[in-house]
């Protein structure tokens, strides 16, 4: 039996404010959304306390709760946040009135120059096994939300190849938190918390996890938070808002330089971590 004991004392100093408050539903009910949803609850549960199997990939069910949470959002509230937003930022709303989708094919690519952007995009697109469309494919870009969804996905994986947050345990957490405190720079508290809101998740059950069950990710994962926000604070603007097709030619030396990406990492930094949250 632990030694590890909370005491009364304990509970009376965090708890003595607690008030019961009655009702008469007779099922689960809380002043918050997402308490009341049974199966975001569920999925929240499992996904923080879980280990690593090879039953379930780590990215299992972030479908299910980014659907969860979108279908929660008072769309009314966010469609007028982006229209503020667009008169304040005149970059936003460029990037929004644009709606430059940034899905290369590998013919688009093919011919670039070696160190260019283009380069690295064949590269990947032809050897990593991953594809550059990996979220909200089915969206249909018909308004600004729309676009913004489609947008963001696609570049996902160019931002990794950008930053040198390669597409590892440490790199996804440092580009994680990198968008975030961008995102939480330059846009209103209100409209970067919805930017933010799939990554506060991912973020938050990554951590967990690697706080229960994998020391060595838990420290690697602390050392990439502070990697990607020490980088964030020096981009020009944040990275969802540029245009890459404008820059698929120009060398990833010379994209660092204008964007303000800076410090990137050494090549291969954390290139093995996923092994540290394997079991």
């Amino acid at each position: 039996m632990s030694e590890a004991k909370v005491g009364a004392a304990d509970r009376a100093y965090f708890n003595g404010a607690i008030q019961k408050v009655e009702t008469t539903s007779s099922v689960l009910v809380s002043s918050s959304p997402y308490l009341n949803h049974p199966e975001l609850r569920h999925l929240i549960g499992q996904e923080m306390l879980r280990r690593n199997g090879a039953d379930l990939p780590n990215t299992a069910f972030i479908p299910e709760v980014a659907q969860i949470l979108h279908d929660l959002e008072d769309m009314e509230k966010i469609v007028g946040l982006f229209e503020a937003e667009k008169a304040r930022l005149p970059l936003f709303k460029a990037w929004l009135d644009k709606r430059s989708l940034s899905d290369f094919t590998l013919d688009q690519t093919k011919d670039c120059a070696p160190g260019t952007l283009g380069a690295a995009l064949y590269d990947f697109m032809k050897n990593s096994g991953y594809q550059l469309d990996l979220f909200f494919q089915e969206v249909k870009v018909v308004n600004d939300f729309t676009f913004y969804l489609r947008q963001t996905a696609l570049n996902h994986d160019i931002e990794h190849i950008v930053t040198g947050f390669g597409p590892n345990h440490g790199g996804e957490i440092a580009l994680l938190n990198a968008n975030m405190v961008s995102k939480a720079r330059y846009f209103c508290p209100e409209l970067a918390n919805f930017f933010s809101r799939i990554a506060v998740y991912l973020k938050a059950k990554t951590i967990m996890k690697d706080g229960l069950f994998y020391p060595e990710a838990m420290a690697l994962n602390l050392e990439a938070e502070f990697q990607g926000a020490l980088q964030a604070r020096n981009w020009t603007y944040p990275l969802m808002l540029v245009n890459w097709r404008d820059y698929v030619n120009h060398q990833i030396s010379d994209i660092r330089a204008e964007l303000g990406i800076t410090p990137v990492l050494p090549e291969g930094t954390w290139a093995g971590s996923n092994d540290l949250v394997h079991d």
